[in-house]
């Protein structure tokens, strides 16, 4: 965001790593007879790929729907959007930034790294204590005193945590200049 490109890094990573059939259970023991060979490829990690730039083609075309045809390769979707929705306002940069920076929290995660939610600070307390609760699919914070209503810790959408990142850095952005 701003001059990251950290979400397009984690895409390509994404697609060029993580594509590859994951082999599972012990690989020596009997199994049946396949009728059909396995897909060459994780399946799963193509539809998240192609969800994610659905909804970032969909988010721009929505935003500018002269933004023209997209890009081929699907590293550079975040850069097309980029380029054919600078001329929006701020709401919508906002809006467009936020969506990238979940993306780009979003396939960290499908990689294995649940580590970027601890580089955010709790919306409800301030602490940096949010760890990742793969059932829930939130960000949870550690901090006892943090609980809701029903005495439970509070947890987070990814959505709430990219949407006061990309406040807090067009907020520094903008008192900064």
């Amino acid at each position: 965001m701003l001059g990251d490109n950290t979400t397009e890094q984690r895409l390509r990573l994404l697609q060029a790593e993580f594509t590859q059939h994951q082999r599972r259970g012990p690989g020596d023991g009997r199994t049946a007879t396949r009728t059909t060979s396995p897909a060459p490829l994780d399946l799963n990690v193509l539809d998240r790929i192609r969800t994610a730039v659905n909804e970032v083609v969909e988010h721009t075309r929505t935003a500018a729907p002269d933004a023209g045809p997209t890009p081929a390769d699907d590293t550079r979707i975040y850069d097309w959007s980029r380029q054919h929705t600078a001329h929006l306002g701020t709401a919508q940069h906002q809006a467009r930034e936020t969506v990238i920076y979940r993306q780009g929290l979003e396939h960290a995660i499908a990689m294995g790294d649940t580590t970027v939610v601890c580089k955010h600070p709790c919306p409800g307390c301030g602490c940096w204590g949010l760890l990742w609760r793969p059932a829930v699919q939130r960000a949870a914070c550690i901090n006892r005193y943090c609980v809701d209503n029903d005495g439970l810790s509070r947890s987070w959408p990814l959505q709430t945590l990219a949407h006061r990142h990309v406040a807090r850095q067009l907020g520094l952005k903008s008192s900064a200049t």
